[in-house]
Formats: structure tokens, sequence, C-alpha cells
């Protein structure tokens, strides 16, 4: 066992058997082509439909929105009314311009109320549907444990619009809208089928 030890130690300090040498130049160091430069990639806002009046028809216009998950910032965006592009496309609004902001709040999932600061008149069918559709096609809000209906019971029901003013409400479902705007691009919008109902 000695033996194999002294064995052992002698290959170790004699190494592999290659003499030492000094440093031996031989040119630049190597190098590889240089991988592709780091990209960020930029995450493009989220486009929702707003729905402006094109020839008297309820027109869905898609427009990017930073917030869209945020409901009350959809609304704001259709409160402004249509932009110079959507308004070269012929776009027109029915509801008002506001001096404030309106207020929108979400009750038992089912309820959506849109509340317009100084607002003394009742807005017109074309504004209410305008509103109710934008509504309905923007991102929904985030929803509540609810029970699965059993094969017994009926489906939960459509969420409806309330809109409220200094005086006054008016409320509208948002299965008074299709289910979705066409794909088909009209007149820099998405055609929308029909008044909505």
């Amino acid at each position: 066992m000695r033996r194999l030890g002294a064995v052992a130690l002698m290959m170790a300090l004699t190494g592999c058997g290659v003499p030492t040498s000094d440093v031996i130049e031989a040119g630049a160091p190597a190098s590889g082509m240089p991988g592709p430069a780091p990209t960020k990639t930029l995450a493009e806002p989220a486009t929702v439909p707003l729905f402006f009046l094109t020839d008297g028809e309820l027109t869905a216009y898609p427009r990017p929105a930073t917030d869209a998950g945020d409901l009350a910032s959809v609304v704001r965006l259709l409160l402004e009314g249509p932009n110079e592009k959507e308004r070269a496309a012929s776009a027109t609004t029915d509801l008002p311009r506001l001096t404030g902001a309106p207020s929108v709040t979400v009750t038992d999932g089912v309820t959506i109320t849109v509340t317009l600061p100084d607002t003394p008149t009742p807005v017109s069918r074309e504004a209410l549907l305008q509103l109710t559709c934008t509504v309905r096609h923007a991102s929904p809000p985030a929803p509540t444990a609810v029970p699965r209906p059993s094969a017994e019971e009926t489906a939960p029901p459509a969420p409806t619009l309330q809109l409220t003013g200094t005086s006054w409400t008016m409320t509208s479902p948002t299965s008074a809208c299709p289910a979705k705007p066409s794909t088909e691009v009209g007149a820099g919008g998405l055609q929308y089928g029909g008044g909505g109902g």
C-alpha cells in the first residue's frame, strides 16, 4: 500500500509528461461572433373599441388604451369624443362634453353605474348605446367568486349599465349590443351591425 501511495505522489509531482514552457505570443485573443444586441420589448397598449356614430350608425373605433383594464379610464376616453383621425372618418358622438370626471362603479358584479357630473338632462338613446356598447366590449371587471349554475339553474344575468345625471337615471342591458363588433373595417372604424337593438 505504501508503494502505491508513493507512485501516486510521484505522478502528481511530474504532471502528465508535458514540459513547462513560457507564454507563447500568437496574435490577438480568440473572439467569436458577437451575440445580438439586447432589445427591449415594449408591450403595446391594449386596444379597446370605443363606440361612436358614423352617419347615424353605431360604429366601433379601436383605440389604444394604456389602462384598458380600468373601466373608468375607458369611459373617460369615450366621453372625450372622437380623436382627429376618427373625426376624419366621420365619427361623431351624442354624448355630452363633461367639465368633471365621470364616476364608474361596479356593484354586485352585474350593475355598472356611470355617473355624469353636471348633466341636468338625460342623454339620447344613441348616446346611451354608445356608452352601453363601449362598456360591454371593454375589459370586463374582475370576476367575483360565483358558483357555477347547475343544469336546473339559469345563467347569471347580463350586466346592466345604469347611467345617472344630476336628477335622472337611465338603464340599458349590455345585451342590447350584438356579441362582437364586425371585423370588417369601414371608413375608419369597425362596422357594428344595426343600431344596437
